[in-house]
């Protein structure tokens, strides 16, 4: 009871944008923060489902959320939505970078239109977002970032060149503003995933043969999301999950000519 009074208290009557937030992890983290008390900012490009969860959020915790339609392949529709977000709320808290996609190909026949999305929606529009809060937390004093990035952004295997590509970004920019934001009192937080049980793999493997290999080791995105939820407004670095991938992930650094050898097979497996 005790953890989940303190996090009652960071959470309560904290805004927090949400992108990706339609279905998913993101939905569930959107459900997982109502629940504590905060005020969900939903973001994504169907209104319709993000309309239906408003109103599921407000019939259950009878707390307010909203909800903005926006494209994040478009920069330009994604700043005019942060904007609309900035001027229409005193105060933003929190934000939690969880739109992204995937195209499981080899290199030699990956089309590049789906290089182009990959980049735009896992790299350009995280980034886009974080440069336009980082004002406003700065000159609140407070904030947190949360960027979702994936285990793929450690460990690259084969037919995963260009969403490894993405995932490798997305911590190094992490890494990096956690640096340059040091003074500040505004928190900045990697998660690292493995497969999760969501529709990424309806875009991302459409045969539906990885998703078979890896079934029994997917996670659970309601626990995801509550992990995520549970460390928001602390200084926690990294989430990885699931546990033994990370270790594998850190024997990978140290040792990745022998486990690449010895894994040969999973990492074919896409």
């Amino acid at each position: 009871m005790v953890s989940i009074t303190i996090m009652q208290n960071k959470v309560t009557n904290k805004k927090i944008i949400v992108t990706g937030a339609s279905s998913g992890i993101g939905e569930r983290m959107c459900w997982h923060i109502a629940k504590h008390g905060g005020t969900p900012i939903m973001l994504a490009r169907s209104i319709e489902k993000l309309q239906n969860q408003q109103k599921l959020i407000n019939q259950t915790f009878d707390i307010s959320s909203y909800v903005y339609q926006v494209d994040l392949l478009n920069a330009d529709e994604l700043e005019k939505v942060i904007r609309q977000v900035l001027s229409e709320h005193t105060q933003i808290h929190g934000l939690i970078n969880n739109a992204g996609a995937g195209v499981f190909d080899y290199v030699r026949d990956i089309q590049w239109l789906d290089v182009e999305r990959m980049f735009q929606l896992n790299v350009f529009a995280l980034m886009r977002g974080t440069k336009l809060l980082l004002p406003h937390f700065s000159q609140n004093q407070e904030g947190h970032f949360v960027n979702i990035a994936s285990q793929a952004g450690k460990i690259a295997t084969p037919k995963s060149s260009i969403y490894a590509s993405t995932k490798h970004a997305v911590l190094g920019f992490t890494n990096a503003l956690r640096l340059e934001i040091s003074s500040k009192n505004i928190h900045v937080t990697a998660v690292n995933l493995g497969p999760v049980r969501t529709n990424f793999f309806t875009t991302a493997d459409p045969s539906g043969n990885y998703q078979k290999s890896v079934e029994r080791y997917m996670l659970d995105p309601d626990k995801v999301a509550d992990n995520i939820v549970k460390h928001l407004f602390t200084k926690k670095r990294e989430i990885n999950l699931p546990w033994w991938m990370e270790m594998g992930s850190k024997f990978y650094q140290l040792f990745p000519r022998a486990l690449e050898k010895s894994l040969r097979k999973q990492f074919n497996q896409k």
